[in-house]
């Protein structure tokens, strides 16, 4: 898995379609396990915040639910979406609710944290857990859920500002 391509793996919208995340080739991507009801969901509010500051620079962030932490995201990817936008305000892209941890855990977390392990080793501890893609597809960095996302600002203008020269 450590030699698979990020761009390669598949991931599902709130409707189950499929896809590759070569959809979002040649942007840098913060990838983020999100809860509705969790004590960080307010990060949500700060996510869009990022996404409306860069997304024109080719920036995105995709927000992938779970209930791997204390059931604190019920609901179907519906009603995810519909919370995630009428509560958080987030027009960044709401993915299927997924599993990060264990025996179910998606592909597409598993290679994240192949990559970049953690410093409590590699499992998801705790909801929002942030990953940092480059435009060239290598995840670079792994954030803990209580980082503010906007305190990762300065890491997103350096990929940004790498990527475009």
């Amino acid at each position: 898995m450590n030699n698979r391509n990020v761009y390669d793996i598949e991931v599902s919208d709130y409707k189950g379609l499929t896809y590759k995340l070569e959809a979002f080739r040649s942007k840098v991507i913060l990838v983020v396990n999100t809860a509705t009801e969790c004590i960080y969901s307010e990060q949500l509010k700060k996510l869009e915040t990022l996404f409306q500051k860069y997304k024109d620079r080719g920036f995105v962030v995709l927000s992938f639910p779970n209930n791997n932490f204390d059931n604190r995201q019920p609901g179907s990817n519906e009603e995810i979406l519909k919370i995630s936008r009428e509560k958080f305000g987030v027009t960044f892209p709401v993915l299927a609710k997924i599993s990060v941890n264990g025996n179910d855990e998606h592909p597409l977390f598993t290679h994240l944290k192949n990559e970049q392990p953690g410093i409590f080793g590699s499992p998801i501890k705790w909801n929002f857990t942030k990953f940092i893609i480059d435009r060239q597809g290598n995840v670079v960095n792994r954030f803990l859920p209580m980082e503010d996302p906007l305190d990762i600002s300065a890491n997103i203008e350096i990929l940004l500002q790498e990527s475009s020269s």
